[in-house]
């Protein structure tokens, strides 16, 4: 009894953080993913978020859901025919990225994990500030670089969460190169799916009509894609991150006919299953641990991310009030840089204190960048 009546308390806790979030989002004019997480952490420290497996779970799947949707803001064949001049300004812009971050981290004196930490890119937020500023031109460029260095980051946490889980030795090797073979894989299947469509165009409107759908076989498609892709990398014993995000890029590359798959598959997303994940985030923090110097280190991370953004993008011909713009647009990777202080936490790479100013950071990115967006936005009368 006494569980079933924590299950119920924690079922009643979520539906009213659900029902109430965007209310506060729209007054306080703030990411309802920020007041989903500030939520969940003011009722745990309540007493009212007691863990559960079945919570857990939920907030996996919302991850790993939220995942398949960013995947599906990426379509391969637009990427790759981006001209070779934004190739070379977007490289030169993430190896000048990861080049000062390993430079500051040495200064700093900070942990490795930050090698890691302060180049991570994820394009999610930037939408968000495109629905509320509208399409620029800065943020269209953004929004291409963020695709790359999404990819990259994405990549990287899945050879980061192989090194917490093994270290250094045979078994991150023996991973590293079923994660190359991973890869590889989802190239060799693109070319493979590229031709059999050109040779039977008629096979891609089978598979997911365009048009009246009364089985919804689009959405059915799609979910059976993410659930094979993820037990393949179970299999595999690689991070599931990489599956939800290549299925999304894969759908979305090869089945553009189908306008309103997007429209269909958020509402459950972000209707449900990725609020669930950002209380159960939010519901993770320890509220004992908040301190001024907590406060101190996660604001210092947050102008170094927002430092050597600014820094890198010179490889951009941008004028100085644009270049912070589009700086700011990129200092936001927050479920990757969650989902990276989870596993390194999880794996005991760092302990509640870094894990407590990891997840503040990630708030204090969204915040800071929100807020100067807009003021630079009014400022400049756009």
């Amino acid at each position: 009894m006494h569980g079933g009546a924590e299950l119920v308390q924690l079922i009643v806790t979520v539906a009213f953080i659900l029902v109430t979030a965007p209310f506060i989002a729209t007054a306080i004019r703030l990411p309802v993913s920020l007041v989903e997480m500030v939520g969940g952490a003011v009722a745990a420290g309540a007493g009212l978020l007691p863990s559960h497996p079945i919570f857990d779970g939920l907030a996996e799947f919302g991850f790993l859901y939220l995942m398949l949707l960013a995947g599906m803001e990426v379509n391969l064949r637009e990427l790759l025919n981006f001209p070779k001049k934004f190739y070379w300004q977007g490289g030169a812009f993430l190896l000048s990225l990861y080049l000062l971050s390993f430079l500051l981290v040495q200064l700093s004196h900070l942990s490795s994990l930050f090698y890691v930490i302060f180049p991570l890119i994820s394009i999610g937020l930037m939408l968000s500030i495109q629905q509320e500023l509208g399409r620029q031109e800065w943020l269209t460029l953004a929004i291409r670089v963020g695709v790359l260095g999404e990819l990259l980051s994405i990549i990287l946490f899945t050879a980061i969460s192989a090194y917490f889980q093994y270290g250094i030795g045979k078994e991150l090797v023996l991973t590293l190169g079923v994660l190359s073979g991973v890869l590889l894989g989802f190239w060799i299947l693109f070319k493979l799916v590229r031709a059999l469509f050109w040779w039977f165009p008629i096979l891609k409107h089978k598979l997911m009509p365009g048009g009246v759908d009364r089985y919804h076989q689009d959405v059915r498609l799609t979910i059976a894609l993410f659930f094979l892709m993820i037990v393949v990398l179970m299999l595999l014993h690689l991070d599931l991150v990489l599956g939800a995000f290549l299925v999304g890029v894969f759908i979305k590359t090869f089945f553009t006919h189908n306008h309103h798959l997007e429209e269909k598959l958020a509402p459950f997303g972000f209707g449900v299953m990725i609020p669930i994940f950002f209380i159960h985030v939010g519901s993770t923090l320890n509220l004992s641990l908040l301190s001024l110097k907590m406060l101190k280190d996660s604001l210092l991370i947050v102008g170094i991310t927002i430092l050597i953004r600014y820094l890198s993008s010179f490889t951009f011909p941008l004028d100085n009030w644009t270049r912070l713009k589009f700086a700011l647009s990129l200092s936001m990777p927050l479920t990757l840089l969650i989902a990276t202080a989870t596993v390194a936490k999880t794996n005991g790479f760092i302990g509640d204190y870094w894990y407590n100013v990891l997840v503040s950071t990630a708030l204090f990115e969204v915040i800071v960048a929100m807020i100067a967006l807009k003021l630079l936005h009014w400022k400049k009368g756009e």
